[in-house]
């Protein structure tokens, strides 16, 4: 893609947003928040200090009118400086009790950190207000002398559990895991009158698996009907697949999508940028135009629940070879063995045998029915958390193969081809359906697997069937074992008071 000359024609960027939905105030806490940020030192452009206005819109109550702020635009903007305008404000000027500022890398937090705190200790009339600030690993804070009080973490999906805080950032929330967001948004709801922020660039989908909760966000703004929303976003009107050279070369679609042309970012750099980055990325990191998830819940599953409702077979009986595979949590906090192997019909029966708390009793009742049953082998995911349980289970004999990076993304892209093709039937079991309902992909290369990470409910079970699918498939040895369903259902109903087990042909 040809880039226009470097020569500057003096344009400059955009200070109001293209998408643009402020609910109504009476008033602003604005004008002592300029004042405030001017005295630390800071300059805001336009576009922030409106921005900056807009957001801390206020109610007749004395309330937020917005509960919620999302604030989408280019890397390099000048976001950093809007969230540390915002932060001293609440820090110095509202008298919030606790401010929590989130990122999604480390680094990102620590340098917003590193940042703010060079603001205050720049600022004498500040810096006076401070009685401590930790540099610790993970801890990075700052305490006025009157307890208000700054933390900047990591996101994690227990990070922010304890906390009750007046002000959330969210910052990066183009990556936003959903399980972590459910358990920082809480922290909020016993404060009188929290705010929380959104802060990113475009998602791309491709890129970002955690895009849709920052999806949503644009969608009740762009709807430009939400009363407790303020939404801004400075971004080109196109379609990332549809976008051509007219667009990309434009001088003035920079403009449209980033305030600070002009400013801090110069006509020249962008034609670089343009020059060197892919299309699409340059499409994205530049111009704003994201590729943006669905956000219905039905879209976001990777296998529709309706559709697996469909292949439940409560009379499903399996015929030799089976195979047994296990997984377990991240935390260690449950486990779970699954069985899988051809039907009568050729189709594939899966079921979970054991979904339990814990690690401790996998290897021994694996090891039963490793004994009991002969199947044609047993798996589990080299590079999981359930690899660990391998020296024990071998020194009970029990022979496990481990399954590879690569293998596990072909375990996944057949339990999917198979569940959409109808090939697969199960019992109906409640675990897997929750597995299923929260379950996220990763990506693997040209492949993708099961994420553990980004799945917002425990995916043990549905791992454990997966690659005792294609554990089945791909078993050449062992002897098959002769299995007797009318045994082995009653000993297993016996055996988990549940009144279920493993369906066998005879």
């Amino acid at each position: 893609m040809t880039s226009p000359a470097a020569e500057p024609s003096g344009l400059r960027g955009a200070q109001r947003p293209r998408i643009l939905s402020v609910p109504p105030a009476v008033s602003s806490a604005a004008e002592e928040a300029l004042d405030l940020v001017k005295m630390a030192g800071v300059a805001l452009d336009p576009w922030q200090q409106f921005t900056l206005t807009e957001s801390l819109g206020e109610r007749a109550d004395g309330k937020w009118a917005a509960f919620e702020v999302g604030v989408v635009v280019s890397r390099q903007n000048g976001k950093g400086g809007l969230l540390e305008a915002r932060e001293l404000t609440g820090l110095f000027l509202l008298g919030e009790r606790l401010i929590i500022h989130s990122a999604h890398q480390f680094d990102t937090s620590l340098e917003a950190f590193s940042r703010l705190l060079n603001i205050i200790e720049n600022c004498p009339e500040l810096d006076a207000r401070v009685q401590r600030v930790v540099r610790s690993h993970g801890e990075e804070g700052i305490t006025l002398k009157g307890g208000q009080r700054i933390r900047f973490r990591t996101r994690t999906k227990g990070g922010g559990r304890g906390f009750t805080c007046d002000c959330l950032i969210l910052d990066e929330a183009m990556i936003i895991p959903e399980a972590m967001h459910g358990a920082l948004l809480p922290t909020l709801s016993a404060r009188p009158n929290p705010q929380v922020w959104y802060t990113g660039s475009a998602v791309d989908e491709e890129v970002h698996q955690d895009g849709v909760v920052l999806a949503r966000i644009r969608e009740r703004g762009m709807a430009g009907n939400d009363p407790s929303l303020a939404y801004f976003e400075w971004s080109v009107d196109a379609e990332l697949e549809r976008i051509g050279p007219d667009v990309a070369t434009d001088p003035q679609s920079w403009a449209t999508a980033n305030p600070a042309l002009g400013i801090r970012i110069s006509e020249e750099h962008v034609s670089h940028e343009l020059a060197s980055m892919a299309a699409r990325t340059f499409a994205v990191e530049r111009l704003g135009i994201g590729a943006w998830p669905s956000t219905d819940p039905d879209a976001a599953r990777v296998i529709p629940l309706d559709l697996w409702t469909e292949l439940t077979d409560p009379a499903s009986v399996v015929r030799d070879p089976v195979a047994f595979a296990f997984d377990v949590t991240p935390d260690r906090s449950r486990s779970a063995i699954g069985v899988a192997g051809r039907r009568p019909d050729n189709k594939w029966h899966v079921e979970v045998i054991e979904h339990r708390q814990g690690t401790d009793w996998l290897p021994e009742r694996l090891a039963e029915l490793v004994k009991k049953h002969k199947p044609g082998g047993v798996f589990c995911d080299a590079t999981g958390p359930a690899a660990s349980l391998l020296p024990e289970l071998k020194a009970l004999n029990v022979d496990v193969t481990p399954v590879s990076a690569k293998e596990h993304g072909q375990a996944c892209g057949m339990f999917y081809d198979a569940a959409l093709q109808g090939n697969i039937r199960h019992l109906g079991q409640p675990e897997l359906a929750a597995a299923l309902d929260g379950a996220k992909k990763r990506p693997l290369g040209d492949a993708w697997a099961w994420s553990r990470k980004t799945s917002s409910v425990d995916i043990s079970p549905l791992v454990a069937v997966t690659i005792a699918m294609w554990g089945s498939s791909s078993a050449t040895t062992g002897v098959p074992g002769v299995w007797d369903l009318n045994e082995i259902v009653e000993r297993l109903r016996r055996e988990r008071g549940d009144g279920e087990g493993p369906r066998q042909e005879g």
